[in-house]
């Protein structure tokens, strides 16, 4: 069987990539569409692919300034030609889904969630623009979401990532989805170190993290925290910063990853993620979790404590709750093994078989 994997970019090692990274490992002969790509921020087993980019990969300086280019990235995706295949699995959070298909090829997306520029997070994103440059996004958005909603129709089966984004293309696409939880290198991931007495913040530095909230409780708990990540909004994070205890450690090697994650007390998660790959590396390391009470986190925190409100008075309250109990630390990670890479490849493996075989729609 010939197969196609289709992603939306590929920049970073995050978790859409991982989820492209075991599916790679599942189809090694695939060749890889994306819009651009940076080979050299790539795991070894996907650098083996072959990668087919867009003419955005000629664009000087892509990454820094590709989400300006978003309404016309329908567009771009479908100058991608796919010459021949029996199965496109397409891994998408924006546009790869909307990739034109060679006839009767079957199509399967790992959706990790239905565009959230689009669907649900505008306010996030856009809310501090001048108000006529908000209405300007509202007209080209209007346009995006029936482009987004009728490339559903080239979509065979939809996977999502968690029961949380089930949901979520259940109401936005009207579409059912089978649930397979992305890949937990439990493998690499272990507990490396000794506990210490510092609190732990692992993200991308964008709006919809609510990284902002856990640094302004952190300026008052009087309590070490370390932040790692980079993003647009480094600067303004860093002018947040109050306490002489909040360290910024930009991105780090994975091995330093590992041991952050180990030395941590906790681990302060306030996003509404889809999924959330974060607070997995953690416990699986032994830490557990302080998270915000919604979203993907409902599935894949076990051991810590909730917060209602991505406030910082919330984040605030929750750390000193966490404090008045006690985690074992091989009893955290034990809890999150069946989130592995094992368990993701077999079942995933088992869901294209099933529904390549039967050539069933699920409506």
């Amino acid at each position: 069987m010939k197969v196609a994997l289709v992603h939306d970019w590929l920049i970073h090692m995050r978790g859409g990539e991982k989820v492209l990274d075991g599916l790679a490992e599942l189809y090694p002969d695939a060749t890889i569409y994306t819009l651009f790509h940076d080979k050299k921020k790539l795991t070894e087993n996907l650098q083996r692919h072959t990668i087919r980019s867009s003419f955005l990969q000629y664009f000087p300086g892509i990454k820094h300034y590709y989400r300006w280019l978003l309404p016309i990235l329908p567009w771009v995706i479908q100058t991608l030609k796919i010459s021949e295949a029996d199965l496109v699995i397409s891994s998408s959070h924006c546009v790869a889904k909307a990739i034109k298909i060679p006839e009767k090829t079957y199509h399967i997306c790992y959706c990790h969630t239905p565009m959230r520029y689009l669907w649900g997070f505008q306010d996030v994103y856009f809310s501090r623009y001048w108000f006529p440059v908000r209405l300007l996004i509202r007209a080209v958005f209007h346009f995006l979401k029936k482009t987004d909603l009728k490339s559903n129709q080239r979509v065979d089966l939809f996977v999502a990532n968690s029961q949380f984004i089930r949901e979520r293309i259940k109401n936005v696409y009207q579409r059912e989805s089978v649930v397979v939880h992305p890949p937990l290198d439990t493998d690499f991931f272990k507990s490396d170190g000794d506990r210490e007495n510092y609190y732990l913040a692992v993200s991308h530095f964008v709006p919809y993290k609510r990284i902002d909230v856990v640094i302004k409780a952190f300026n008052t708990l009087e309590r070490k925290l370390l932040i790692v990540g980079s993003g647009p909004l480094e600067s303004r994070y860093k002018e947040l910063r109050k306490s002489n205890q909040i360290f910024f450690l930009g991105g780090i090697s994975d091995q330093a990853l590992r041991k952050a994650y180990s030395g941590a007390k906790a681990l302060i998660f306030p996003a509404e993620e889809d999924f959330g790959i974060v607070p997995l590396e953690s416990q699986v390391c032994g830490t557990p979790v302080i998270a915000f009470r919604k979203g993907g986190a409902l599935e894949t925190v076990k051991s810590g404590v909730f917060f209602d409100e991505q406030t910082p008075e919330a984040v605030r309250e929750a750390v000193i709750r966490f404090e008045a109990e006690s985690f074992d630390s091989a009893e955290v990670s034990k809890k999150v093994q069946v989130f592995s890479r094992r368990h993701f490849l077999d079942n995933m493996r088992q869901t294209i078989e099933n529904y390549y075989k039967q050539g069933k729609r699920l409506e």
